[in-house]
């Protein structure tokens, strides 16, 4: 597979991740809506890991966990488990479009996380992006900060400390998506349980519709969402995967204008327009960048990247003989290889006669 497919594969991933979590925000708000936040979230964490063991089981000679999976995925379940409770806490005291709005600005946060420098050009989409952003919560008719906006901007700036790193914890590890998302969620649950255990009755008792809420939340949301963006980040950079995963409020503001039954305004249409355009124009910028940062710039990386100059540890040798001297010609002054193809001919010539 060529680089430039295989990293458009990675981009779709990426782009479905952002499409299935910015539905995200509807499905939690209705499931918060008929049980505590906490709840929620045990259920969401106890399903996607009875998932994660079917699908660990059901593939032979990879059941077994790695020492720097357990410890990647402990760190990480940890993270991840912050960024779904404070905003699971958000997304029940604000509107389900806010809350998609808001986390997009995880991709301005993000790349200052990542380290590394980048050029001015990436900040100015990430500003374009930041100006959607404004455009769409003004046409979701958000003017004053409430608390659940204050918890969503809390859970953008966790969410981009988890996005950095998972990108380097995992960078140059054979680190197993399943493997890891299963210690993840595994460590979610056991962090949750204490503080759902009141509310296992009231689980038990939900209706189906919230049963299918969660188990969303779970299947899509969490496992699949999981597995596919650690997958793509080992992949590419940090600050390229938030900028994808920075179109989430698009699809957050189509769920609520579509199932969430949400008003579609000017200010709506536009800003999510610019939230494309900046997400394309800053991923260009970012893998420009990235190519040209990973170009070998001195003469003894490309001796390192030339198999024949690694093996041989020396230059490679000119063309010799008649075909070194044509090569060399072709260098003369214009006279001097006007009088070398006489003499070629001539000679030519007389062997000829």
């Amino acid at each position: 597979m060529s680089a430039t497919l295989a990293s458009r594969r990675t981009d779709l991933v990426l782009l479905l991740v952002a499409l299935v979590w910015g539905s995200s925000y509807l499905s939690a708000k209705t499931a918060t809506a008929a049980l505590a936040v906490l709840v929620v979230l045990f259920a969401r964490y106890a399903l996607s890991l009875a998932a994660c063991l079917v699908l660990l089981f059901a593939r032979r000679g990879t059941r077994s966990l790695r020492r720097d999976e357990l410890r990647t995925g402990a760190v990480l379940g940890v993270t991840q488990a912050a960024v779904l409770v404070v905003e699971t806490y958000g997304v029940a005291h604000t509107s389900a479009a806010n809350a998609g709005l808001i986390i997009s600005l995880t991709i301005v946060l993000t790349p200052l996380l990542d380290g590394g420098r980048l050029p001015p050009r990436f900040f100015a989409a990430a500003g374009v992006c930041v100006l959607a952003v404004g455009l769409l919560m003004s046409g979701t008719g958000l003017h004053a900060p409430r608390s659940g906006d204050l918890l969503m901007l809390a859970a953008a700036g966790i969410r981009a400390g988890h996005v950095a790193l998972v990108g380097r914890l995992t960078k140059g590890r054979a680190v197993r998506p399943l493997q890891l998302t299963t210690v993840q969620t595994a460590v979610g649950t056991v962090l949750m349980l204490p503080f759902a255990a009141g509310g296992l009755p009231e689980l038990a008792r939900a209706d189906g519709a919230t049963w299918a809420q969660l188990a969303y939340l779970a299947l899509f949301c969490s496992v699949f969402a999981f597995l596919a963006q650690t997958w793509a980040v080992q992949r590419t950079s940090a600050s390229r995967a938030s900028l994808l995963l920075g179109t989430e409020p698009v699809w957050a503001a189509a769920a609520g204008i579509g199932p969430g039954g949400e008003r579609l305004t000017t200010a709506t249409a536009l800003g999510a327009a610019l939230m494309v355009a900046g997400t394309y124009w800053g991923q260009a910028v970012e893998r420009t960048h990235r190519a040209a940062r990973e170009r070998p710039a001195d003469p003894s990386a490309r001796d390192i990247a030339d198999p024949w100059r690694r093996r041989q540890g020396r230059r490679r040798p000119q063309y010799q003989g008649r075909r070194r001297s044509q090569h060399q010609g072709r260098h003369r002054p214009r006279r001097l290889r006007h009088m070398n193809f006489l003499n070629s001919s001539g000679s030519s010539k007389s062997c000829g006669s």
